[in-house]
């Protein structure tokens, strides 16, 4: 084994069991992994400078591909069921054992690197792959150490991962020939059999989900800014609501688009970079996120690109719409230097209806905010998945149930204790249709969620009036600046009102029969506040 960098850490791979790799390459520069990747045909550049690669039958995450080791360390403590599966010590080390026998001969990329930008609560990371763009996207997506302090870091978890290792089902006890394998005892994860590099981060970040809500901790999928004023918030939101849309906002300083932590301190980024949706991307529309598509150091994923000009075509669906942009925080001209902001004065709860039913913006209380927390509602629309003919309700808990490792009610609580102790108000904010659902009416403007997002933000929102909305039950601003008051009632904007009554009694019925399985885990309060559906 031969090792490459001047960046090489004295806690080398043997601690890993990887002691007779080809050469391994040690914290490269973005420009060095350029360098590899394209010397390798892993990828091609684009016009202005970004990698452009295609991760082949994995064009996004592989829920059903995901376990957790069933382990003393951990056992009594994960929320077993579809989210968390659980495999066995020994399906684990035979895995392991695959790994490492597959990554022998072989060169690999090291990147040690932190998630968590508050010092208090970061974890060392250690990422093994054997592709350089991966170790690019590693690069990009985590918090880099100074170069003094690379000789001697020591990662507390590590990840390897080769999406040309694939498992054995019936030897492995995996479903399917990709797997992505977390041992909470060992501090290690596997990922093998696909080449979607959000795997990696989102491992990750699944691991500080586990971490950290013992130290008082609230570990949130989602977004998060700073005003002028100073006044941190956050942004809930599953993807395609519009999580990372909203908080790249010119005016606001970004914090960080995907996984914070809200600690004793404040709330802080766990990463140092940025995983967008580039699906109908435009400069008019996003110019922040559109720009680094165009910049040396960005990851373009399964985009279409003409062969000759090197464009990239955002409209263009053929790979997936699942397309993706990673890039370095730094890269938008706004974000913060620290990565960390004060307590949240403001709470965005994003859902995109496909029924058009719900308000574009409403007030939440303590405990509703607690209820749609756990419900973690959005809708998909037809088209975006396979057989997918009509918009299906979604309800994944904490607006990030995947990345949840315990059970979601601990996650719940921790949201209630920290609202109640600094006075954070929350929103529940409609990014999907108006005047009707999927297919008869439109996609909320843009332009309106923006003026209703910032009137919450800056305050105006506050000394609004409101009218209940009767089927939701939240608080629905009767004017906002900058938007029309007919848009503000769902209801008014459905040329047929009682299509829209029924659709929204279907919503409701939804909603309650979801909720049934948290209800013995809450207080009164919460169950009080929950959507019940019309008789």
């Amino acid at each position: 084994m031969k090792n490459i960098g001047h960046r090489i850490s004295s806690h080398g791979l043997d601690n890993h069991g990887l002691g007779n790799v080809g050469n391994a390459y040690w914290n490269l520069s973005a420009p060095q992994l350029y360098t590899e990747s394209l010397a390798r045909k892993e990828g091609l550049l684009a016009q202005g400078g970004a990698l452009v690669t295609v991760t082949g039958q994995h064009t996004g995450r592989s829920p059903h591909d995901r376990f957790v080791v069933e382990e003393a360390t951990a056992k009594d403590e994960i929320w077993w069921g579809e989210v968390n599966r659980p495999i066995s010590e020994e399906n684990f080390e035979r895995l392991l054992d695959k790994m490492l026998g597959h990554l022998q001969g072989r060169d690999v990329f090291v990147q040690d690197c932190y998630a968590g930008a508050d010092e208090t609560y970061r974890l060392p990371v250690r990422i093994v792959t054997e592709e350089a763009w991966h170790n690019l996207f590693a690069r990009n997506m985590f918090l880099q150490p100074d170069d003094k302090e690379l000789p001697g870091l020591k990662p507390l978890w590590t990840v390897l991962q080769a999406p040309s290792l694939e498992a054995d089902p019936a030897q492995d006890g995996t479903t399917s020939g990709t797997f992505i394998v977390v041992h909470m005892g060992l501090k290690t994860v596997l990922v093998g059999g696909s080449g979607y590099a959000g795997e990696i981060k989102k491992s990750i970040f699944s691991v500080m989900n586990f971490l950290l809500p013992p130290r008082d901790v609230l570990p949130m999928h989602c977004s998060a800014n700073i005003g002028p004023e100073g006044n941190s918030a956050i942004f809930f939101g599953l993807s395609g609501t519009g999580k990372t849309t909203l908080s790249a906002d010119s005016a606001r300083t970004l914090i960080g688009d995907d996984e914070h932590g809200w600690s004793p301190n404040g709330i802080f980024n766990f990463e140092g970079g940025c995983y967008a949706k580039t699906i109908n991307l435009t400069r008019e529309a996003e110019p922040e996120i559109f720009d680094t598509t165009r910049t040396f150091g960005s990851i373009i994923e399964n985009v279409v690109m003409d062969s000759d000009s090197r464009e990239l075509d955002f409209f263009d669906t053929t790979l997936t719409e699942n397309g993706r942009v990673s890039y370095s925080i730094e890269q938008i001209p706004n974000a913060s230097e620290t990565g960390s902001g004060g307590h949240p004065a403001n709470i965005m709860m994003l859902t995109c209806d496909a029924f058009g039913v719900l308000p574009p913006i409403s007030k939440l209380s303590p405990d509703q905010a607690m209820y749609h927390f756990l419900s973690g509602y959005t809708a998909k629309v037809a088209g975006t998945e396979r057989g997918l003919k009509e918009p299906q309700a979604t309800f994944s808990t904490c607006f990030g149930a995947p990345f949840m490792p315990r059970h979601p009610t601990v996650y719940a609580k921790l949201l209630g204790e920290k609202m109640a102790k600094h006075g954070s108000s929350c929103w529940l904010v409609n990014t999907g249709w108006s005047g009707g659902g999927f297919g008869v009416g439109d996609r909320m403007k843009i332009q309106h969620t923006r003026a209703l997002v910032n009137a919450a933000l800056d305050g105006v929102l506050e000394s609004a009036s409101f009218t209940e909305d009767p089927n939701f039950g939240v608080l629905v601003p009767d004017a906002c600046p900058g938007v029309p008051s007919e848009v503000l009632n769902p209801r008014n904007t459905w040329k047929d009102r009682d299509a829209y009554d029924a659709q929204a009694k279907a919503l409701t019925k939804l909603f309650e029969d979801n909720f049934k399985q948290f209800e013995s885990d809450v207080t009164d309060s919460v169950k009080a506040a929950a959507i019940k559906a019309a008789a």
